[in-house]
């Protein structure tokens, strides 16, 4: 495992479950929410700058729209949100009232300007979660049902297929897409050991290779698109949430971290849990596609 001496921290650190981060291309920013905390962070590495709003409830992602502002997703629903003059939210539609103890976790923007995205169980015992895809009209279909924590929705920089994670089962998911554009029935693609922790957010470089956090596994991993293991990085902290590449070229990965469950004397070990760390992988990612709803 590479000792990951490159890593330097960034951003304001502290994050009770740091998640969902997203570069921002027009902005050359990186957003990132933290969940637990009730609050939305922005990075500028231009000049090293960070800002953050308070959020009325969890906010588990927000991706940025075509038209302006980002849709978001809160525990139970979707909608548009803007920062500007104030954090102000418009939902467009509601999700699993029929889970009350489900909420929505993880999502990303296909090619299409549509989006996939899943929700999980907030107590992390129960498999009510599902996989859905929304449209920009924001109208949704239920894809897959059956997950306890899903996590990290990733697409093949081909769009031939669809990774998804459900992180209770140690399980990363392949769903090929089919010729009518439906994917097909889910296959496990890569299973963690208890070694390995649990595997979190994902994203993708743009020869296809997978990086998934490891939650409890104190690092990140490349994939091949075959599913061996390429590399692992090691972080300084445990709970490895998620990761996205940034930057003027996409060639920084940005990686989010929690503090949230640990001890204090595990907190005493490390300082630096909850914090935004970014590494250079000698790799390029992929541009985050715009919402076109």
């Amino acid at each position: 495992m590479a000792a990951g001496s490159d890593i330097r921290p960034c951003g304001e650190p502290g994050a009770l479950l740091g998640e969902g981060p997203v570069w921002h291309l027009r902005e050359q920013a990186l957003y990132w929410v933290d969940i637990k905390g009730l609050r939305l962070h922005r990075y500028r590495p231009s000049d090293g700058s960070s800002q953050h709003w308070e959020m009325h409830d969890r906010l588990a992602w927000l991706l940025p729209r075509r038209e302006g502002g980002f849709v978001a997703g809160f525990p139970h629903e979707i909608g548009i949100l803007q920062l500007e003059p104030h954090p102000h939210f418009t939902p467009r539609l509601a999700v699993e009232a029929e889970f009350p103890g489900n909420r929505l976790n993880d999502a990303k923007t296909d090619h299409d300007g549509s989006l996939w995205f899943g929700s999980m169980d907030d107590g992390e015992t129960h498999a009510s979660g599902g996989f859905y895809h929304l449209r920009p009209d924001f109208s949704a279909s239920l894809v897959d049902r059956g997950y306890t924590i899903a996590n990290g929705p990733a697409i093949a920089p081909d769009g031939s297929c669809i990774y998804h994670t459900d992180s209770a089962a140690r399980t990363i998911y392949r769903y090929a897409r089919q010729t009518d554009g439906t994917l097909a029935p889910r296959q496990p693609f890569i299973r963690f050991t208890e070694a390995d922790g649990y595997p979190d957010g994902m994203t993708l470089d743009s020869q296809g290779g997978l990086w998934v956090a490891h939650w409890g596994g104190a690092r990140v991993s490349r994939f091949a698109p075959d599913g061996r293991l390429d590399r692992a990085i090691a972080l300084p902290v445990s709970q490895v949430t998620s990761c996205c590449f940034g930057g003027e070229r996409l060639e920084t990965l940005y990686v989010t971290t929690a503090a949230i469950g640990l001890n204090p004397a595990q907190r005493a070990r490390e300082p630096m849990a909850g914090g935004l760390f970014a590494l250079q992988p000698g790799l390029a990612g992929l541009p985050c596609p715009d919402f076109a709803g």
